[in-house]
């Protein structure tokens, strides 16, 4: 695995659909696709079997937003991530979302990119939550912010 993915939580829409990043606002798969993360919308699977990219989430509980969502959440979930990197040893580690990362450490001075901790020994760099409920960051952006982090990686 060349890269390893870690969202939030899942919008209900994305555990219904059986896919991370599945709600119909989420640019997440439209800019992957651009920046040449991923080689097909929609399809996880291939992303794993083809582009060597898996996905997870911070925590495995559905909600409307990842605010519905307490420190001790992400803590939990950032463990297991660890525990995971550990076992699958990805090239690297991206989180999208700073928030919630900022809540798995405990730090709220975090900021988006290359981070000094790792995961399972996995570099990891974090960008900005893809979802259309943030409105900090638009298709544009996160297509950038892919092909840089590919270029790190």
């Amino acid at each position: 695995m060349r890269l390893l993915l870690v969202g939030l939580n899942p919008s209900f829409h994305a555990a219904d659909a059986g896919y991370g990043f599945a709600g119909p606002s989420n640019r997440f798969w439209s800019a992957a696709l651009e920046a040449q993360i991923v080689s097909k919308e929609r399809d996880s699977i291939h992303a794993l079997q083809v582009d060597r990219v898996g996905m997870t989430d911070l925590v495995k509980k559905p909600t409307s937003k990842a605010s519905e969502l307490t420190d001790t959440h992400f803590r939990v979930g950032l463990a297991r991530v660890s525990r995971m990197c550990s076992w699958l040893r990805p090239k690297a580690v991206c989180v999208l979302g700073i928030t919630g990362w900022r809540a798995a450490l405990g730090d709220p001075k975090l900021s988006l990119g290359a981070q000094m901790t790792r995961l399972g020994g996995r570099p990891v760099y974090v960008l900005p939550n893809p979802s259309g409920l943030n409105a900090h960051t638009n298709h544009g952006d996160m297509v950038k912010r892919f092909r840089d982090l590919l270029d790190s990686v």
